[in-house]
């Protein structure tokens, strides 16, 4: 139910649920506020593992 949903750290769901706060406070509903963020957080877990997969350049 839960795929490509990394494992967070502590402070990484705390940070998480700040943006969402913050999003909240500026009008956007909790679904979509929440959905935003779990995007990000997919986004740049798969850019960190891309970067991670590439061959050394040097």
């Amino acid at each position: 139910m839960f795929n490509n949903t990394p494992t967070l750290t502590h402070a990484q769901q705390q940070a998480a649920a700040e943006k969402i706060h913050e999003l909240m406070a500026q009008g956007i509903s909790s679904g979509q506020a929440i959905m935003m963020v779990a995007n990000e957080i997919r986004e740049a877990e798969a850019k960190k593992n891309e970067a991670e997969s590439e061959p050394d350049s040097e």
